[in-house]
């Protein structure tokens, strides 16, 4: 039975001018977001993708490298798509939002029995009084393969949306590949492969997420601390309002404004299993804001169907065991509502750790 918190949008919530959330958003005390330490500009990682393209060029190889280490994620510049199209679909999924509600609850994320179902335009999944609310609003699309897209959750408005998102997703493709290509190299194995064990018909899902203005924002999260449920995350950034921070080094720590041109990419799940933890996952929210609605885009970028994941045998040996068990096929629905579900915890649904982890790579 679908909870009857399931239906109350945020963005209806903040229209109605309250001077704090209503208690089914606020945190206790303890799970507060205080404010984050700022990352100087020089010190957060940029990567041209361009430049990375080329084996040969070392210099941004280190770069690459020297970002998943300290970071688990970065900016992107080089990717090859054009302002034009990133501005297009940031201003088509926020024209999405500002449609009137009964439009938008066409594309409602429920059954016709009226239960919860992943896809869609609402929040993510209620399941019992005590859960801590996001304040935000999302529509969530699978995206390819396109014969698995569902017609019902794609909007009709704004009409250039569909165009767009699909435009975006292929560009999108463009760069994870270049990426993977490249993380395999900075671990000395050959380009090809991660993108041999993604496959050829990869698997991507497309998450809006709408942030009305908070009147409090220091009593909520925008979205809950999480990991990705993705071998990489594409994510475009609103490129005038900041609010995402990532874990780093027990602190939280701001993601600087990006450009306008700009993407940020982010480790997922699925390449910390692959990579046998070379490459971590970096746990990132996002803080609720007073004077300003933004919009994100993420593409979870995720592998064949029915794929199993299991570590990289090159990155296994004596010295460095599995990290993780083998893992059966699990989808992308499955886990990431598995994560979201659960209020305000943090879970790592795909991380199976071998019962005793030894000391040394706790530390790896």
């Amino acid at each position: 039975m679908v909870h009857q918190a399931q239906g109350q949008m945020v963005q209806e919530v903040a229209a109605g001018s309250l001077p704090a959330p209503p208690s089914r958003y606020v945190l206790r005390e303890e799970d507060r977001p205080t404010g984050g330490v700022a990352a100087p500009e020089l010190a957060f990682p940029t990567v041209d993708l361009q430049r990375l393209a080329e084996p040969s060029d070392v210099e941004e190889a280190g770069k690459l490298r020297s970002a998943l280490e300290s970071w688990g994620l970065f900016a992107v510049t080089g990717h090859g798509m054009p302002e034009s199209l990133l501005e297009g679909v940031r201003h088509a999924g926020m024209e999405f939002f500002h449609l009137p509600p009964e439009e938008k609850l066409r594309h409602a994320n429920r059954t016709e029995d009226g239960e919860f179902q992943p896809e869609g335009y609402g929040i993510d999944r209620v399941d019992t009084d005590e859960q801590v609310l996001d304040w935000c609003d999302r529509l969530y699309l699978t995206v390819q393969p396109e014969e698995e897209r569902r017609a019902q959750f794609w909007p009709a408005r704004p009409p250039s949306l569909a165009r767009l998102l699909h435009e975006y997703a292929l560009g999108s493709e463009r760069v994870a590949r270049r990426v993977l290509g490249a993380m395999a190299r900075a671990l000395g194995l050959g380009e090809g492969y991660f993108l041999g064990r993604v496959g050829d018909k990869v698997a991507s899902y497309a998450r809006f997420t709408f942030y009305p203005p908070c009147p409090r924002p220091d009593l909520v999260h925008g979205l809950k601390p999480h990991t990705d449920n993705s071998v990489v995350t594409v994510l475009l950034l609103d490129p005038d309002v900041g609010g995402l921070q990532v874990l780093k080094d027990g602190r939280w720590v701001d993601v600087p404004v990006l450009g306008r041109g700009e993407l940020l990419v982010v480790v997922g799940d699925e390449m910390e299993i692959m990579s046998n933890a070379a490459f971590r996952a970096p746990t990132h929210r996002v803080v609720a804001r007073a004077g300003r609605e933004r919009m994100t885009l993420a593409l979870f970028y995720q592998p064949e169907p029915h794929r199993d994941l299991v570590p990289a045998e090159e990155l296994v040996g004596e010295g460095r065991p599995a990290r993780y068990k083998k893992l059966g096929a699990k989808t992308f629905a499955d886990g990431f509502w598995d994560a979201f579900a659960l209020g305000e915890r943090t879970i790592d649904f795909l991380k199976v750790k071998v019962e005793q982890e030894p000391q040394e790579l706790k530390a790896a």
